[in-house]
This record gives structure tokens, sequence and C-alpha cells, in this order.
């Protein structure tokens, strides 16, 4: 019983969208049931109490829901640190299609915030508390809905691919083409193509790649994989844009907007990415299917 502490009561409710984030925060506690969300059951110890309300917390519908029925602000964990150098923002929004998002932390004391949580002067608040955030990073037009109002709160700098600039047409840094940039010292992006016409990736320090929803860990099939029945754009030139890539790629951490989180050995990461490559260009388009996506 760990500590002695146990908690009843938690319950998923009607809304919904089995978009995977409680899963990811709490496993064992949250899984998939008929294409939803449910508590498998109640939490044993603080430890489990901290990591349902970190699912509930992070849920865009607000769907995760305590005993006493309504979140309060105590035991929210976020911003979350991953290590010491990436927090985990939580607080997903409903407007991004419930989309994960972080905050990059800088050696000069500054911060990078990829793609965004939901908007409220409060959670702006909390991530400016870890250091000036200069630099808002969207990684396509499905996360772009909360970039400018953050970027104007913290005065930073917007990015966004050409292919995507209509869901940020005022944005203040445009990236073109498909050869990688350098924004900052130690961060590049890399245009990827594929998910959609304008999708980045960003490469922070050889240590932490910020996917967007080019690729992701899966823990169904235990390997990093594509979204391959959500492109809205091409399959083709997501593979394209991979074989275009992989070989520039070296990290520990995928950090992803949809699906699964994992930090692996970046000699192994190098051999799945390849693998996945591979596996890519045998893929062909298919209609868009999101009950199809392997979490």
């Amino acid at each position: 019983m760990g500590d002695g502490v146990f908690e009843g009561g938690w319950w998923v409710d009607e809304r919904c969208t089995n978009c995977d984030i409680a899963r990811q925060l709490a496993p064992g506690l949250i899984g998939e049931v008929d294409g939803r969300s449910v508590v498998l059951r109640q939490p044993r110890g603080r430890s489990e109490v901290r990591q349902l309300n970190a699912a509930a917390h992070a849920c865009p519908t607000r769907s995760i829901r305590p005993p006493s029925g309504r979140l309060g602000a105590a035991p929210d964990p976020f911003p979350m640190a991953l290590d010491d150098t990436v927090h985990l923002c939580g607080h997903n929004s409903p407007h991004t299609a419930g989309a994960n998002s972080y905050l990059l932390r800088r050696p000069d004391g500054t911060a990078m915030m990829v793609d965004t949580p939901r908007w409220s002067t409060s959670l702006a608040a909390r991530h400016e508390a870890l250091g000036p955030v200069t630099d808002v990073l969207l990684t396509h037009r499905d996360h772009a809905a909360h970039g400018r109002r953050y970027a104007d709160h913290f005065g930073a700098r917007l990015w966004i691919h050409e292919g995507d600039l209509d869901a940020a047409p005022d944005a203040d840094q445009v990236l073109r083409g498909t050869d990688p940039t350098e924004i900052a010292e130690g961060v590049t992006a890399f245009p990827l193509p594929g998910h959609t016409r304008g999708s980045v990736l960003y490469l922070a320090d050889e240590r932490y790649c910020f996917s967007g929803d080019s690729f992701y860990w899966s823990r169904t099939t235990a390997d990093i994989e594509v979204v391959e029945s959500v492109t809205w754009y091409s399959i083709e030139e997501l593979a394209a844009s991979l074989a275009r890539t992989v070989d520039r790629l070296r990290f520990e951490w995928l950090l992803p907007g949809h699906g699964d989180r994992r930090r692996l050995p970046p000699d192994d990461m190098a051999q799945r990415l390849h693998r996945l490559t591979a596996r890519t260009r045998q893929l062909r388009p298919r209609p868009v299917d999101f009950t199809a996506v392997r979490w």
C-alpha cells in the first residue's frame, strides 16, 4: 500500500476524446476501453495520487475527475520537469487537439516554448517563473492556436514554416524550404513536410527531439512510429522528409505533440529512426482515421 494513502472515487467523464494524454501520465491507473480512457483502479499511495493529478491537469477536456469532482490548484504539477532542461507544460488545449507542449530551458537562463498549452495568464506566469521565454516554436498548423497570444505575452518571437503560414500569418519568423536552420545556439529547425505541408522538427543540444506530429513513441508497438492514419498532407512526402533528414538527427529524448515520450541511448534512437524511414517508404495514402492510431 506504499505510504498508506488511499484515495478512491477518481473517474473519467463522457467528454473524453481518447487523446491518450492521461494514459501517458498515469500508466496502469488509466487505460483505454472501447475507444476512451477509463480509471482502471484507484490510486494507492501519494505517488499514484500525484500521477492522477498530473493526468487531470493535462487532460484537454478536463475529463479526469477527482473524488471531489473539482480540480484544485494546489496539486497542479505543471510545468513538470522531465530533466534539468525540459519541462512538460501540461494543461493541453482542446484547440490544439490536446497536443503536448514543452518548455526548453537554455544555458543563459532563458527558455523556448515548443507548441503551447491552453492559454491563461496564470499559466504564462508559471512558465515565466522558470526564465524569460524568448521564442515560441510551432511545429505545424494544428498546434498554432495560442502561439500568438503566448508570444505577445512573453515578448517572444513566434516561429512557423511557410507551408503552414496561413495558420499563423502574423508569425515573426518564417522558416522556408527544406534545409535545416539554426535558430539559436544549439537549436536547429528541420522542415519535415508530410503530416502537414509545413511540419517542423526542432532538435536541441543533440539530446532533445521535438517531433510535433511527424513521429512519436508508440506503447503498442514499443517503437517509434508515424501517425500514418492521420496524415493531412502526404505520407509519401513524409517518407521523403525522413530519408532526407534521418542521418542528421541524433538525440536521446523523443518529445512529440501526440503520442508518448521516450528516452533511449542515441545509437538506439538512430537505429530505430532508420528502420522507421524504411517502413514509411512502404506506406501509401489512406483515409484519415483517428481510431486507428496505435497509441
